[in-house]
């Protein structure tokens, strides 16, 4: 599941509402630092110079938009940073969020601006400074064991652990939501499950660690590249969503 425009919607989304959708990664494959074995936009394409819009491309097609819904009188609750992999890859990913952050202020200011990211590249500055300037940092960390979070996950850069992820996300002191997708079934030979006993132990102790303002749990809910998964039980999630609860942090569950 590709999506083929710069600004594509407004959906509904499971999680976020009315959203206006922003891809700045190719329109024709994904560009990502993961290479999740859940992704609805399946798995990284080589590519040897893969086209990204330009700055002035993003600001022209959300003004266009923009104009179109106010005209519409289309209410939207928030544009969202997603698409086609990693939005913060972008390399000019602070001057684009300054520019949609002007945008919705003139024409949609009821709407937060929502950024979903991996964390990878919270160890650059720009990111981190930009990110600081959107409502709503959503930021992924699948599991708090390093060979989960690589069977799943699939980082680019094999040496990437869950202490960096950590420490990056440690930089927003707790201004952030955590977003965890729970999932069963195999891959590589491997059986993966990270809603076991011991998985969920070192899940709740990172989240107590990081303290974000809002938990956001998840199933799988489309076609995902290995077809062995599954998806996690309601019973289940919710069981999960309210150990979370039980220690006052805010949990949104999809499941």
């Amino acid at each position: 599941m590709l999506f083929s425009e710069i600004i594509y919607g407004p959906i509904h989304s499971r999680r976020l509402g009315v959203s206006l959708g922003v891809n700045l990664m190719p329109r024709d494959s994904k560009l990502c630092s993961f290479d999740c074995i859940y992704c609805e936009c399946g798995f990284n394409r080589r590519v040897i110079k893969p086209q990204l819009p330009t700055a002035e491309e993003f600001r022209q097609a959300m003004l266009c938009k923009l104009e179109e819904l106010s005209e519409a009188g289309v209410v939207i609750q928030t544009i969202t940073f997603s698409g086609n992999g990693e939005p913060t890859m972008h390399p000019d990913f602070a001057k684009i969020v300054s520019s949609c952050v002007e945008l919705r202020d003139s024409y949609c200011p009821q709407a937060a601006v929502t950024v979903l990211s991996n964390s990878t590249q919270l160890y650059r500055t720009e990111v981190v400074e930009a990110l600081r300037k959107v409502d709503n940092r959503v930021l992924k960390l699948d599991s708090a064991i390093d060979s989960t979070m690589r069977l799943i996950d699939q980082p680019l850069n094999p040496e990437l652990t869950v202490a960096d992820i950590k420490g990056y996300l440690s930089q927003f002191d707790g201004d952030f939501t955590l977003q965890t997708c729970f999932l069963k079934g195999e891959t590589r030979g491997q059986v993966i499950d990270n809603t076991t006993d011991v998985e969920l132990e070192a899940w709740y102790s990172t989240v107590e660690q990081l303290r974000p303002r809002q938990v956001m749990i998840y199933v799988i809910d489309r076609k995902t590249p290995v077809e062995t998964l599954k998806k996690i039980p309601a019973e289940k999630m919710n069981q999960i969503g309210d150990v979370l609860r039980g220690k006052g942090f805010d949990v949104v569950v999809s499941a």
